[in-house]
């Protein structure tokens, strides 16, 4: 009798996985946004909140949780139910958190799983218009010439920006002095007023000063030129080849959500972002649209955290909690 009954009870838990993914989904969903209000991530969760919900039948629900760089919002999906009702729209700083973090309160690669990669945002090299380069080339010359006489602003202690700052002054033997502020506004307002000679920032946020004569862009860290900056080598083209600076976007569910689940997702965003006033607006704002299976996201998420956690051991760079 005992066995029987252990029998059906595996009988009905069987059957009620598949029937949960089946009627997937019944209720809102909770689109997690890790950084405040009107940033990148907050933009491109907000374009996609219609087309979602419309294909869904159920009510996206856009809720920031901005701190510790992204990791109070993102903690708070991978400690969810993975049942597809809470989701998180990750920057590039996800990989770059595991690599500068002395501790952190998930695993990035086992407690999250990966549903789509937005896109890719090209990162420029700018310097104040009052710096006398006009290339790379002109620029290492200079600031070698003056050994820690050049400072460089960026969105914070081991961001992105900050790793790729130094393997690039590392590669050239350029000792420059890092100036941190609290986010990439006002790290770009430094380079502008001239209280830091350079810095790297999404082209999406910069591009705009760059016309206006207000810094200078000498490259740009995608594997092509922005046609809005046609003028703008790649860091190959200016001498650095097989290196890139990218910020990106994606979207993670919590680990243990199901693949039809994620499957069900992963094809809607990827139709939506893909659609003509979708695209239009993320290229707008400078992103590259890529799309495509989970397992996109999921490589370059681990290539990335290797790649920065090569970086900041050797640049000795490290976030103590």
């Amino acid at each position: 009798m005992t066995l029987r009954i252990f029998a059906v009870a595996g009988l009905v838990f069987a059957l009620a996985g598949p029937a949960g993914a089946a009627d997937y989904p019944d209720q809102p969903i909770k689109l997690i946004v890790p950084t405040a209000p009107g940033g990148i991530n907050d933009v491109i969760a907000r374009l996609i909140q219609p087309g979602l919900a419309a294909a869904l039948k159920q009510p996206i629900v856009v809720e920031n949780k901005p701190g510790a760089n992204n990791i109070i919002g993102t903690d708070f999906v991978a400690k969810s139910r993975p049942d597809g009702y809470t989701l998180v729209v990750v920057p590039a700083s996800h990989s770059v958190n595991p690599a500068v973090q002395a501790t952190m309160p998930f695993d990035t690669e086992k407690d999250l799983t990966p549903v789509i990669l937005i896109g890719k945002n090209p990162m420029l090299f700018l310097i104040n218009p009052a710096v006398h380069a006009n290339t790379m080339k002109e620029f290492v010359a200079a600031a070698k010439a003056q050994p820690g006489g050049f400072s460089y602003s960026t969105p914070g202690v081991a961001s992105q920006a900050h790793l790729i700052i130094a393997q690039l002054t590392g590669m050239e033997g350029v000792n420059a002095v890092q100036i941190p502020y609290r986010g990439g506004a006002p790290a770009m307002l430094a380079a502008i007023s001239g209280e830091a000679q350079f810095t790297l920032m999404s082209s999406s946020l910069a591009a705009p000063q760059v016309e206006a004569g207000k810094l200078r862009a000498l490259a740009i860290g995608g594997l092509q030129r922005d046609p809005r900056l046609p003028n703008v080598p790649t860091l190959a083209e200016a001498g650095f080849p097989g290196m890139e600076a990218v910020t990106w976007a994606g979207i993670f569910a919590p680990a243990g959500t199901p693949p039809a689940i994620i499957d069900r997702l992963n094809g809607e965003i990827d139709r939506i972002i893909h659609e003509p006033d979708v695209a239009a607006n993320l290229k707008k704002h400078g992103f590259i649209i890529d799309g495509g299976r989970p397992e996109v996201l999921g490589r370059l998420v681990r290539e990335e955290i290797a790649r920065w956690t090569a970086v900041a051991r050797k640049s000795h760079i490290m976030v103590k909690r």
